[in-house]
């Protein structure tokens, strides 16, 4: 899971520019329409940041080390220990589904915004 969200450029470029308190992100929709024959194109949405939280700076962190091409092994243990402390459920190490960490993950950074 974390090395997929590592590859994707998106989600990467958010975290870079969320690092940053104040900044405003656009995000635009593609022009698809999938219940008709005619394109479409929806306004972008603008979205300023506030600072951000101890979740979304471990992944932030996580995802640029990942990025380095020197770096040997990467740990991810400050992105755990946040993603710990939003979700109880992963202290003690014990198997969990990589569906559930994806998804406290994605809503522990959700909430801090």
């Amino acid at each position: 899971v974390l090395q997929n969200l590592s590859q994707t450029p998106v989600l990467r470029e958010l975290l870079k520019e969320a690092k940053m308190p104040g900044t405003t992100v656009k995000i635009e929709s593609p022009e698809l329409c999938l219940l008709c024959c005619f394109s479409f194109k929806q306004e972008p949405q603008l979205i300023k940041l506030d600072q951000p939280g101890p979740l979304t700076l471990a992944m932030h962190q996580f995802v640029t080390e990942m990025q380095e091409t020197k770096k040997g092994v990467v740990t991810p243990k400050e992105l755990f220990a946040q993603v710990c402390k939003k979700a109880i459920r992963f202290k003690g190490y014990q198997q969990q589904d990589s569906h559930e960490l994806l998804r406290y993950l994605l809503d522990g950074m959700r909430t801090e915004e």
